[in-house]
């Protein structure tokens, strides 16, 4: 599995509070970010139906470290 970086900006208010929600959940920005894409996809392909592609966002897989 191919993993890229996406940089994005952020209002740090905005940051502050997802960040917040992260650290209450026992989780890092990143992976917190990660679950929100994930069950955002999931809920696009329940309406939308599938997406072509081998990921599938109700399995939480993290990415691996080089």
């Amino acid at each position: 599995m191919a993993v890229k970086s996406v940089s994005i900006r952020i209002e740090k208010e905005m940051l502050d509070k997802i960040a917040y929600i992260a650290d209450y959940e026992g989780r890092s920005v990143n992976s917190h970010v990660l679950v929100l894409i994930r069950e955002n996809i999931k809920a696009f392909e329940e309406a939308n139906g599938k997406i072509e592609g081998d990921i599938h966002p109700d399995i939480n897989v993290k990415p691996t470290r080089r």
